[in-house]
């Protein structure tokens, strides 16, 4: 990838509309100044006091921080958000960012607002020191009512946007935003209108999606085709590649420090190695740089391995900005491959 291509390329990104479809979270960070510790009078247990307290979009919403930062023109998340404090913070959060379009993002009394809280404790001159993180999630099946308002948002999307990516982050099935229900709204998308880049990617693996692009790592990949996590980048190629022609879309595995394996169903796969690590490293937020870069990259037309080398020089920005879940930026990435 040289400077000139990825140049031309990243011209595009201001012209380009995506959707993200999946489960948008708050990001709440608490920092904690360890030289104000107390010892509570009531309980005799140490007292974290919090001495700042910062918000920003996380799960699909680091997707989403992530195309903010490449200038992505239009950006229209599909998700929804809790008519809770959480949800103004997560609402307010989004608007802030440049050409995010909330027209397609539901607030509802039905859920609560998913939310990571990561108390971090701040020591001067050392990276923060994540404590144990409190969650606020939705235990309970995504309501149908609700289910029915973001289908009908990805039918009124899909012919609008240059891509669409789709993010399920939550933890039990058919508790978030990509339910069944929701996934067979994407497979009529792709009937209709097969050209669409959709790339999904899930923590729960991507068996049953509809014909999409997928993106996953290795343990996923083993869990669909049914091969060991422990396999070299030749296996891993070969599996990715029968995947590939099954669901007759390209693939994308992400591999740690051995970077990432890309192949389509009509291109023998590529292996494109990571950047080497620069000092102290923090991995939170890597595989959302990697989903947000390949599909701004393709959808600008790149081909699967310039898109794959672009992700890769965004994942090693990304991997070494430490107490935050970061974001790579054009001028960042231009000058990591100059």
């Amino acid at each position: 990838m040289t400077l000139e291509r990825f140049q031309e390329i990243s011209a595009q990104y201001s012209d380009l509309r995506i959707a993200i479809v999946g489960d948008f979270c708050l990001d709440r960070y608490l920092e904690i100044d360890p030289a104000r510790q107390e010892i509570s009078i009531e309980t005799g247990l140490p007292v974290h006091n919090v001495t700042n307290v910062r918000s920003q979009p996380g799960a699909a919403g680091t997707i989403l921080n992530n195309l903010v930062a490449l200038g992505v023109g239009e950006i229209y998340p599909v998700g929804f958000c809790g008519e809770d404090g959480e949800g103004y913070e997560l609402r307010r959060s989004l608007l802030a960012r440049r050409g995010v379009n909330l027209d397609y993002f539901v607030e509802t009394d039905l859920r609560r607002t998913f939310t990571y809280c990561k108390p971090l404790v701040m020591t001067p001159g050392k990276a923060p020191v994540e404590l144990n993180r409190l969650d606020s999630k939705n235990w309970t099946p995504t309501p149908a009512m609700l289910q029915g308002r973001l289908i009908d948002c990805v039918g009124r999307l899909a012919a609008q946007v240059d891509a669409m990516i789709l993010m399920d982050q939550v933890d039990i099935p058919e508790t978030g935003v990509v339910t069944s229900k929701v996934l067979e709204a994407i497979g009529a998308v792709v009937k209709e209108l097969p050209e669409l880049m959709i790339l999904a990617d899930s923590r729960r693996g991507l068996r049953g999606y509809p014909r999409v692009s997928l993106k996953m790592n290795a343990a996923e990949l083993a869990a669909l085709s049914g091969s060991g996590t422990d396999i070299d980048i030749t296996a891993i190629q070969q599996s990715a590649s029968a995947l590939a022609r099954e669901k007759d879309r390209p693939v994308f595995v992400t591999l740690a420090e051995r970077g990432v394996v890309c192949v389509s169903p009509w291109t023998e796969p590529t292996h494109v190695p990571a950047l080497p690590v620069r000092g102290e490293i923090d991995i939170v937020g890597a595989g959302d740089s990697v989903t947000a870069n390949l599909t701004a990259a393709i959808a600008s037309g790149a081909t699967l391995r310039e898109a794959s080398e672009i992700a890769m020089a965004a994942s090693s920005i990304v991997i070494h900005q430490l107490g935050t879940t970061g974001t790579a930026s054009v001028p960042q990435i231009a000058e990591l491959l100059e």
